[in-house]
């Protein structure tokens, strides 16, 4: 896999019944998989080490091609919980290969932004914004990382609840409003702050950031970061 030398440990697998519940189409089948996780990831122990004595993990996504009955294959959906300051957890994705569109809502619903993103873009979903990632091909294998902290477990809860995020993207280009959710804004676009970019912040791979104390502690303690974060979805 790009961006990974030597085997992979068993990933844990998505599959259609799993995701049935926040599909635009619920009665949507499909006999493949759709997306693959491989979580806490290392080349090696001392960097699994440092990554733990840091409270973080690095993990890789991989989502195939798939048309889940005229809407692009996507993840479940989740938010992050607030921090014993009370501000959310972030976390940070790299597109290894393929493309990716991350529709980001903020709690309040009051913002909802799509950010897409190609290989060497990273993008970091900032606190209080729940997030999923889109594969938006029809032919090409979209693979991410993702660097998150291990102080918390996800919340889908709220996904789950209106039967997925604010919009679907459907494979005709058009971005369907969730009829379960209240009012809501359109969906704005921002560019990632990274990667490629002419405005980066963030500077990847983001497997080299591993040992940057300094570079990922945002990750873990947010407030004291609010001045870059706030910045992150802005154009």
């Amino acid at each position: 896999m790009l961006g990974w030398d030597g085997e992979l440990p068993p990933p844990a697998v998505r599959t259609i019944e799993e995701m049935r519940p926040v599909l635009a189409d619920s009665s949507c089948t499909c006999s493949d998989p759709l997306y693959f996780m491989y979580r806490d990831l290392a080349k090696s122990d001392a960097d699994w080490r440092w990554l733990h004595a840091h409270h973080l993990r690095y993990d890789l996504t991989v989502i195939p091609p798939r048309d889940l009955c005229g809407e692009w294959v996507k993840t479940k959906g989740h938010y992050h919980p607030k921090n014993p300051a009370g501000v959310g957890y972030p976390e940070m994705y790299e597109v290894l290969e393929g493309q990716a569109h991350y529709l980001l809502q903020s709690r309040d619903l009051r913002d909802i932004v799509m950010i897409s993103a190609t290989a060497g873009d990273i993008v970091v979903i900032p606190p209080e914004y729940g997030h999923i990632s889109i594969n938006p091909s029809g032919d090409e294998t979209l693979a991410m990382a993702n660097i998150v902290s291990t102080a918390f477990e996800s919340e889908y809860g709220e996904y789950e609840s209106h039967h997925g995020a604010a919009y679907f993207e459907l494979c005709s280009g058009e971005l369907k409003k969730n009829p379960r959710y209240p009012a809501i804004p359109p969906v704005r676009s921002a560019r990632p702050k990274s990667g490629n970019g002419d405005h980066r912040i963030f500077r990847g791979p983001l497997y080299g950031l591993i040992g940057n104390a300094e570079a990922l502690a945002f990750l873990n303690t947010p407030e004291d970061y609010t001045a870059i974060l706030d910045i992150l979805l802005k154009d």
